[in-house]
């Protein structure tokens, strides 16, 4: 198993759906902003045409994460299908894990004095043997979808042989495993909407990345 999620981030609509359903899932406190999840938005206008995009955000659940590495005292962890965990007993605040994600994904939680962050719902969901995250149940234009990247025949990588993706900041080389998928229509709107160093991704292209990362790193995957 290689756990991630695929983002038709062009169909987020902004309601907060799955911001309200991972607070209610992992007893975030409400009003709480940017933690776990969050949508991102970006204003800007082709030809003087204005448009906005919604980003939905989360820990990347990198597969060669530079937070595991940097933490002392092994808060920091791969479970198994390399999601990205975090343990608060054994967090010490030196947040040099917060420090090392590029995508600003962690956060303190002051209930517990100690960095939390998205876990893909592996805790209350996954481990117990169900199928998908709360954000994704609950999202009515079904933007998320999780899957694993290990199963050929599943729908996830079904999807991203299907259609173009990029992910963020590719540059850091953390080979992140949120893939946010390049429209199908309006291409020329797509290509001015994004980075213009963002790489278009194909499934062909994008797999070598991700098994090199996984046979690197799938020793330190651990089993709760």
């Amino acid at each position: 198993m290689n756990f991630a999620m695929a983002l038709d981030y062009q169909s987020c609509i902004n309601c907060k759906a799955c911001e309200i359903a991972c607070k209610e899932e992992n007893g975030v406190q409400l009003g709480a902003d940017k933690q776990r999840i969050w949508v991102g938005q970006r204003e800007s206008s082709i030809f003087g045409n204005p448009f906005v995009n919604y980003y939905p955000s989360q820990c990347n659940h990198c597969q060669d994460a530079p937070c595991v590495d940097v933490c002392p005292t092994g808060a920091s962890y791969f479970a198994e299908g390399g999601i990205v965990m975090a343990d608060k007993d054994k967090c010490i605040l030196c947040k040099g894990c917060m420090e090392a994600c590029p995508y600003d994904a962690r956060f303190v939680d002051d209930k517990f004095v100690a960095v939390d962050k998205c876990t893909f719902c592996y805790d209350t969901r996954i481990s117990q043997g169900e199928t998908t995250t709360a954000c994704q149940a609950t999202c009515p234009t079904k933007v998320r979808l999780f899957g694993d990247l290990d199963d050929e025949e599943g729908e996830l990588v079904k999807l991203l042989k299907r259609r173009k993706f990029f992910v963020l900041k590719e540059a850091e080389g953390t080979v992140p495993k949120l893939f946010y998928l390049f429209p199908e229509n309006d291409t020329h709107f797509a290509e001015n909407s994004i980075a213009h160093d963002t790489t278009i991704h194909t499934w062909e292209s994008f797999k070598p990345l991700i098994e090199k990362a996984k046979q690197k790193r799938e020793s330190q995957w651990i089993s709760i």
